[in-house]
């Protein structure tokens, strides 16, 4: 509860007071996971971390508006896709799926002193079975248990119903506990 007060007290510095600090705190918050969304849908570091501080510079301009954000790490996502996907239709002539960028964005598992006993040995079963899953299945997994978002808010991010984010969820697990319930 404190990050979420934590975040709307910097929103509020920023909104009244043009607090750049505040702004920086929140840009050193996000910046990092935002991205690695980024570069997972373009492959292409420059363009991703251009794309993430261009979405911070929109937001430094608007700076006005940012009360009116409810979940203000959905938004920041949704930003970031939507920037994404227009750099995408800009440099390609041809139009590219949905499933051709959800390839892309891949499964990592975190570095946590759980994982740490992992064996290698499950754990590069887990990464098999993750990679097995089908494209837009795997963004959902990963972006719910690497990125700890809420099912609904990769709903909202997606424009995804929240009943097909919870189908594919159950598909990742199932599919996960076929390859781990053999071990």
């Amino acid at each position: 509860m404190s990050a979420i007060v934590s975040t709307q007290e910097r929103i509020r510095r920023i909104q009244i007071n043009g607090d750049e600090a505040a702004f920086n705190e929140l840009y050193a918050l996000h910046e990092a996971k935002l991205y690695s969304f980024a570069y997972s849908l373009l492959d292409d570091r420059e363009v991703a971390q251009e794309i993430v501080n261009d979405v911070f510079l929109k937001i430094w301009i608007g700076r006005q508006n940012l009360p009116q954000v409810k979940n203000l790490s959905v938004y920041l996502y949704v930003l970031i896709k939507n920037a994404c996907l227009n750099h995408i239709r800009s440099v390609s002539s041809k139009k590219v799926k949905e499933p051709q960028l959800t390839e892309a964005y891949y499964f990592h598992l975190s570095v946590d002193p759980s994982q740490l006993l992992i064996s290698k040995e499950l754990q590069a079963k887990v990464l098999m079975a993750v990679n097995r899953l089908p494209p837009r299945c795997k963004l959902i997994f990963k972006m719910v248990k690497e990125d700890d978002l809420s099912a609904n808010e990769v709903a909202d991010i997606l424009g995804l119903s929240n009943k097909t984010v919870f189908a594919q969820l159950a598909i990742a697990l199932k599919k996960l506990d076929d390859v781990l319930g053999g071990s």
